[in-house]
C-alpha cells in the first residue's frame, strides 16, 4: 500500500472569524450573534453594553496580527487555510444595499497574504454567526428576507474575490441548528421544531442560490456543503438498536442529502407529517435546492451510541449531541470520545452515498497544554490522536474515497465556539492569553508544530501505523 497521500492533497488548517479575530468593532463591524453570545453558543444572549467585555472581543487579534500567523502556518508547509469571513464586516445590519469597504477590503489583505505564502483560501460563507440586526428586527432565517440578504452578501463576497478565492463552503455544520438554534439559524428561545425546520428551509433554499451563484461568477471555483461528522452506532446488535442508529445518523444526513441530491428525502416527509410540520415552500424553492454542491466538507471529532432503551439513553447521554458513550473507546478531557476508525468509516459512508469528493475541514484534539520551565510545550497527545486519524484517512483513500484534502482545527490556540474557552487549546501554535483576558497574546510553536510539518513535507509518509 502506497504510505503517502495522493499528488495535489491539500494540507493544513481551519478556523473561524468569530473565534479568532477580534476586532469586534472595528472598521465599521456590525454586532453579530457570535457577538451576543460571550459566553459560546451553549450560553445566553447577553446584551452588548459599553466597558462590558467579552474574550471574544480581541480573542486571539488574529485581525492585526495575520501576517505573523500566516507566517507561521507557511513555515508549517501548509498548502491551504480555512477561514471564514464575519458576514458584518461586509453588511453590519444584514439588510444593506450598500457592502462596507472597510471589511472588503480586509478580507482582501487577507487572501492576498494567504496567496504570497502559496496558501489556497478556503472560505465559509457563515460559520456560526449571522448579523444579530437580522434576528431583532427580521426574526432569523425564519423570514424568507433572509434568503435574499444572504444571497447579495455571497454574489458581493464572490464577486469581488473571484481571482482570489477558487474554494467555498456556504454554512457551518449546517446540521448544528437542530442543536443551537440561535447559532444555527437565528432563532431565539422558545422556537417550535417547526419553526426550527422552516428556517433550515430557508437556509437549504439560501445555500442553493449560493452554489448557483458561484457557479455564474467564478465558473472555475467549487462550493461544497459542511456538515457535523456525527456518525452514531447502534449501542447493541438489538434490531431495535440498529434502527435507532439509523434514524439518529438520518438527522444530519438529511442535510447532506438536501445538498448534494437536491430534494427532501422520503424519510423527512414522513418525520413532517408524524411531527404535525407543515414547511411553507415556494414553488421557486425546489429550483434553488436543484443547484447542489461540488463537495461534500464535514467536522469529525468523535462517534457515539444510539440505543432504542429511553430509560439507558437518559441514564447514559453526555455531550454536546446527546450521545450514548460507547463503552469501548477513551475520551478526551472534554469527554468527546476518541474514535480514530469512526472517521474511516464516516469517510466510506460519505462516499457511498453521495459519489463525490470529500474534504475533511475540522478534526482535531482540545486540551489543557501547559508550558514547562522553559515555555516548551510538549503535546505528544496532539500528535498522537493526530497521527491515528491520519492513518484512518489514508486507510479510507484506499478504500477509493476521493478527498481533496485535510485542515485540522484550529491551527492556532483560539477561543472554543461551545463555552468560549482559551484554555481548550487545539492549536499546533501557541498563543499566551488567559481566560481573565491577561497574557501578551505572543505565539510560540508546540512540539506539534514540528510534527505537523514533518507529516506535510512528506505528504504523509511519516505517519506511524
Amino acid at each position: 500500500m502506497n504510505n503517502t497521500f495522493p499528488d495535489g492533497f491539500l494540507w493544513g488548517g481551519a478556523m473561524a472569524a468569530n473565534q479568532v479575530e477580534g476586532a469586534w468593532q472595528e472598521d465599521g463591524k456590525g454586532v453579530s450573534t457570535s457577538d451576543m453570545l460571550p459566553n459560546g453558543i451553549f450560553g445566553n444572549v447577553v446584551a452588548r453594553h459599553a466597558g462590558q467585555h467579552s474574550i471574544k472581543d480581541v480573542a486571539i487579534d488574529f485581525y492585526h496580527r495575520y501576517p505573523e500567523d500566516i507566517a507561521l502556518f507557511a513555515e508549517m508547509g501548509f498548502t491551504c487555510l480555512r477561514v471564514s469571513i464575519a458576514w458584518t464586516r461586509i453588511f453590519p445590519q444584514g439588510d444593506e444595499t450598500t457592502p462596507n469597504e472597510a471589511g472588503l477590503a480586509w478580507y482582501d489583505n487577507l487572501f492576498d497574504e494567504m496567496l504570497r505564502h502559496n496558501i489556497q483560501p478556503m472560505v465559509t460563507l457563515s460559520h456560526y454567526e449571522m448579523p444579530w440586526g437580522l434576528v431583532e428586527n427580521y426574526g432569523g432565517w425564519g423570514n424568507r428576507d433572509v434568503i435574499t440578504f444572504f444571497e447579495r452578501y455571497a454574489r458581493t463576497v464572490f464577486t469581488r474575490y473571484q481571482h482570489k478565492v477558487k474554494l467555498w463552503l456556504t454554512f457551518n455544520e449546517i446540521n448544528m441548528s437542530l442543536h443551537a438554534p440561535l447559532t444555527g439559524v437565528g432563532l431565539q428561545d422558545g422556537c417550535s421544531k417547526a419553526e426550527i425546520y422552516q428556517a433550515i428551509h430557508h437556509q437549504l433554499v439560501a445555500s442553493g442560490l449560493a452554489v448557483n451563484a458561484l457557479h455564474d461568477i467564478i465558473p472555475d471555483a467549487k462550493i461544497g456543503n459542511m456538515l457535523l461528522g456525527g456518525l452514531t452506532y447502534p449501542l447493541s446488535c438489538k434490531p431495535e438498536d440498529v434502527f435507532a442508529a439509523l434514524q439518529d445518523n438520518r438527522q444530519w444526513q438529511f442535510f447532506g442529502d438536501v445538498q448534494c441530491r437536491g430534494a427532501y428525502p422520503g424519510y423527512m416527509q414522513r418525520f413532517f407529517r408524524e411531527n404535525d410540520i407543515t414547511l411553507h415552500i415556494e414553488p421557486q424553492d425546489h429550483d434553488a435546492l436543484r443547484h447542489t454542491v461540488d463537495f461534500i466538507s464535514f467536522s469529525y471529532y468523535m462517534t457515539g451510541c444510539v440505543t432504542a432503551d429511553a430509560e439507558l439513553v437518559e441514564k447514559m447521554r453526555g455531550n454536546i449531541l446527546d450521545m450514548v458513550p460507547n463503552p469501548h473507546l477513551e475520551s478526551s478531557e472534554w469527554g468527546w470520545q476518541i474514535d480514530p476508525v469512526g472517521l474511516r468509516t464516516l469517510l466510506n459512508v460519505l462516499r457511498d452515498r453521495y459519489q463525490k469528493p470529500l474534504f475533511i475541514v475540522e478534526n482535531g484534539l482540545g486540551a489543557q497544554d501547559t508550558p514547562d520551565h522553559e515555555g516548551r510545550i510538549h503535546d505528544h497527545y496532539r500528535i498522537s490522536y493526530l497521527n491515528d486519524h491520519l492513518i484512518q484517512v489514508r486507510e479510507a483513500i484506499a478504500d477509493g474515497v476521493e478527498l481533496m484534502g485535510y485542515t485540522s482545527w484550529g491551527p492556532i490556540d483560539l477561543i472554543s465556539a461551545s463555552k468560549a474557552e482559551v484554555g481548550k487549546r487545539y492549536g499546533f501554535i501557541y498563543v499566551d492569553l488567559q481566560q481573565d483576558g491577561s497574557g501578551t497574546l505572543a505565539r510560540s510553536r508546540k512540539e506539534s508544530f514540528y510534527w505537523y510539518k514533518g507529516i506535510i513535507a512528506s505528504n504523509g509518509a511519516l505517519l506511524k501505523a
